[in-house]
Order: structure tokens, then C-alpha cells, then sequence
């Protein structure tokens, strides 16, 4: 069943009545806005021969919000009635207090969309989702004798925002969001190894059902797993690196993206506070904040305040020209919003948040980067990892790295990590490639409790002196 289009002031509310609501609550504030939400998603993992869960999810609610300097009042609910709005009006006002404010002019808006609006839940059967989850089990079994184990999962949402501001201004938004992912796990001489492969984007599930996606997904899968088999222990020390391209700009996002969000900055907790205008990267080295990519996983047509998302370049040749922000960091910056107010849901308050984040590539070939390696890792899948914000501190684990030695690739390892500082490891690239790829569509990033999917991206790089943990 395809359900009606979210539109609560069509069905459920009066619209007059709740503006009126929302200027009351905002009367001498300096930002608000009412966010309505419905979402709706669906999860199916086929693991061991069998459709182990099959899980569908479906929500709505609001949140209303009152900004008053550095302090915002919200309530949320998951009831979209006058009544409740009322009372949330009431419990968001305490943080205006007696006023004073002048309440901000509502984002301009643009007539792009960035991806479709079609119901990428109901655009396949479950029969044939089902049965491609089947295949997909089948064919990678049928690639290697070695292969003992299979996980495929697809999932797919469709997130509808409505956004009110007190001046009548509203923005509508529809987010589909799918992913496929394989793993597998090889298993030779009594040693097992895994290696996983995914992606999407805000599209439908169309491409991602297509054999010649999840096969290439497989076979991807695969390879990692077989790699992985013959892996040895990771050296241990301080030596140079080679990161590939696409993913392995995941440590970009941690190291240095988080550190670039605007309130980090206005409260001084950053490694990057007070280094506007100041070299922080290596000569070369630009990097960007981009949501307005068409149909990618962290892009937004407008964010959840209603700003349109924007191409920003944060480092430019080394230099620190610019910080992500939302709304009410960017006034009390001086600055201008730069479309990166995001939320989980409409339980949650809008904070700077990074959409998609990605070094520009350089004019060096990659295969000349790895062979001007003398001693060190080349690393071109990562796992997880964690950094301190405030002092760029990362600790980073390796799914796929080999061992080089002057310029020569060698057996691949497995148990590195890598240590370091995003401040430190930004002035020691010594080379960009010019093969500056995106991930295939498969982050998710985690601040203050809330997660919203995002992207990375970068070419390969060759970064000097970090510390490789391992057990050899």
C-alpha cells in the first residue's frame, strides 16, 4: 500500500491556528521554527540460508523550538495535534524569558531537488526483495568453495519533513534512503576472515536490485575476505602512509570534519578555534562540505531548519577559510548559515553536522604515491574508529592494508591501526592523487546521541610520521 502524502496541514492541522501558535511561543525569540516529520523504513537481513529479520518501522511527530541567544527551548511530541503543539509552544518559551530578541528572516528558499520523492518501500514487492536477498546468498557462495558464510541485507526509508517558521514560510521536504550490503566469511585451514561491501544513496531500490550491482557487491565482498586470509601481523611504529581513495575519507570526516563544525568553534573547544585565515593543512590541500550532490547518501535538499544546503569549502590550499553552521551558531559567529542544520528525528534539537565531506584531488598518479612509499602502510579499507575533538586526536582500525617497502606492495596485514592528530596529520600530506572518488554510500555519524547519514570522500594521500599500532 503507498500511503497519502505527508501533509499535516491538509489533514491534521489547521494552519492558521498553528502559525499562530508558533508566534506566540516565538514572540521576542531570535529563531524557532515548528519541524513536523514522518518516517517510515524497512530492514531485511538474510543470513545462513534463511531470512533472519525482517523489521518495518514507521513514526511521526514534531519538535518546536525557541532560540534566545545561546539558549533554545524544544519540546517534541509524537502527536501532531493543536493540543500538543499548544503545550510544546508553552515549554519552548521558557527559554525566551522576558524577549528582547529580533527574530531572524527565514532561509531563502530554491526550487532544487537533489533526489526523488518516490517510495523507495513501496516501489518492490517483498516477495522480490526476498528473493533477490536469495540470489545475492546463492551467488556468493557459488564464487569460492571457501566461502562458509553470508550476510545480505537491504534496507530502505522514506523520511517526509514539513518545516514552519513564524513568518508563514513553509518547507517541505522527501528523503528516500536505501542501502544493499553483502559480507562473507572464508574460511581456509581452519582460519576465517570476513571481508563486507555495500552502498546507496537517496535513490530508489531500482539500481541497487539490478545482478550487476549486488554481484559486483559480492565479488567485492569477496576479495577483502580472500585478502584478509593471507594477512599478516601490522608492524608497529612511526612510519609514512598511503590511504586510498573514496572511504578511507572517513578518517577526514573524524579527524578534521568534526573539528570544522561551528559550534565546537563559538565555544572554543576545537583544535581548529581561532585558526580562521591561518595555514592548517598542507599547500594543496582543499576541503569541502558539499549536501547539494544529487542523490547521495549525506546530501539534503534543505536541512532541518529549512536552509538550503550548500557546496562549502572549509580548507582552501591549506588554509582555514570557513566552518559548517547552523542558524543560531552562525548568528552568534557573525556569520552566515551554511546549510548544515541537521537532526535525527524530530525528538531531536538542529546542530552543526557535517552532509558530504571530501578532500579535492591533487595532479599525482596513484600508483606513483605507492611507489614513492619507502617503509610504511598503504591503507584502502577502514573499520572503525573514534577522535577527541578537542585536540584532534584519532585512533583509526585498517579492514584492508599492505605492507611497502621501497615502493613495492607487499603481503597485506592486518591489525593496524592508525594514531595520530587531524592537525598534525593535515600539514604532513606529502602527495594528492588524481583520483578523488566518494564512498559507495554507507556513513553514518554519531554526535552529541544523534546519527544522520552522511558521506566521504578523497583521492589517495600520502601522509607522513603517523603511528601505526599492530602486533608485530
Amino acid at each position: 500500500m503507498i500511503d497519502a502524502p505527508f501533509r499535516p496541514f491538509d489533514t491534521t492541522l489547521d494552519r492558521e491556528t498553528t502559525l499562530n501558535q508558533l508566534q506566540n511561543a516565538l514572540a521576542g525569540a531570535d529563531d524557532g521554527e515548528l519541524f513536523l516529520e514522518r518516517r517510515r523504513s524497512e530492514m531485511l537481513t538474510f543470513d545462513d540460508g534463511r531470512l533472519k529479520t525482517a523489521n518495518y518501522d514507521a513514526s511521526e511527530g514534531f519538535g518546536l523550538r525557541a532560540v534566545r541567544g545561546e539558549v533554545a527551548g524544544y519540546a517534541h511530541s509524537t502527536e501532531i495535534s493543536e493540543s500538543s503543539i499548544a503545550r510544546a509552544s508553552e515549554t519552548a518559551r521558557l527559554a525566551v524569558g522576558d524577549g528582547g530578541g529580533t527574530l531572524a528572516d527565514a532561509p531563502k528558499g530554491t526550487n532544487t531537488s537533489l533526489y526523488t520523492d518516490a517510495d523507495p518501500i513501496s516501489g518492490h514487492s517483498f516477495p522480490v526483495k526476498l528473493e533477490t536477498l536469495r540470489e545475492i546468498d546463492d551467488f556468493a557462495r557459488g564464487l569460492d568453495k571457501r566461502v562458509v558464510q553470508v550476510t545480505a541485507s537491504m534496507g530502505a526509508s522514506l523520511q517526509e519533513v514539513a518545516i514552519l517558521r513564524a513568518d508563514g514560510a513553509l518547507v517541505t521536504d522527501v528523503r528516500p534512503m536505501t542501502r544493499v550490503n553483502v559480507s562473507v566469511i572464508v574460511e581456509d585451514n581452519g582460519r576465517r576472515e570476513s571481508g563486507t561491501a555495500g552502498g546507496g544513496g537517496r535513490v530508489t531500490l531500482d539500481g541497487l536490485l539490478d545482478p550487476v550491482d549486488w554481484q559486483a557487491k559480492a565479488r567485492e565482498a569477496l576479495r577483502i575476505a580472500l585478502v584478509n586470509l593471507q594477512a599478516e601481523p601490522a608492524p608497529a611504529g612511526v612510519m609514512d602512509i598511503v590511504l586510498g581513495p573514496g572511504w578511507p575519507g572517513i578518517l577526514l570526516h573524524e579527524a578534521v570534519g568534526h573539528g570544522l563544525e561551528g559550534d565546537f568553534n563559538r565555544k572554543g573547544s576545537s583544535a581548529f578555534a581561532g585558526l580562521m585565515g591561518q595555514q592548517v593543512a598542507a599547500k594543496g590541500v582543499t576541503v569541502l562540505d558539499d549536501g547539494t550532490i544529487p542523490d547521495r547518501r549525506g546530501s539534503i535538499t534543505v536541512d532541518d531548519e529549512g536552509t538550503p544546503s550548500g557546496k562549502n569549502v572549509l580548507i582552501e590550499d591549506g588554509v582555514l577559510v570557513g566552518f559548517m553552521q547552523d542558524r543560531q551558531n552562525a548568528r552568534l559567529m557573525g556569520v552566515e548559515p551554511t546549510g548544515n542544520g541537521r537532526r535525527e528525528s524530530y525528538a531531536h534539537i538542529p546542530m552543526p553536522r557535517m552532509t558530504n565531506t571530501y578532500m579535492l584531488g591533487g595532479d599525482a598518479a596513484p600508483d606513483d604515491i605507492v611507489a614513492d612509499l619507502k617503509d610504511g602502510i598503504w591503507a584502502v579499507g577502514f573499520g572503525g574508529g573514534q577522535v577527541d575533538i578537542t585536540n584532534g586526536k584519532f585512533v583509526f582500525s585498517c579492514t584492508e592494508a599492505y605492507r611497502v617497502k621501497d615502493g613495492k606492495v607487499g603481503a597485506p596485514v592486518k591489525g593496524a591501526t592508525l594514531i595520530g592528530d587531524g592537525a598534525t596529520a593535515l600539514q604532513q600530506i606529502r602527495a594528492l592523487g588524481n583520483d578523488m572518488a566518494l564512498d559507495p554510500g554507507m556513513g553514518n555519524c554519531g554526535k552529541a546521541g544523534q546519527w544522520v547519514p552522511v558521506g566521504v570522500g578523497q583521492p589517495t594521500v600520502m601522509i607522513g610520521g603517523l603511528t601505526v599500532g599492530g602486533s608485530a
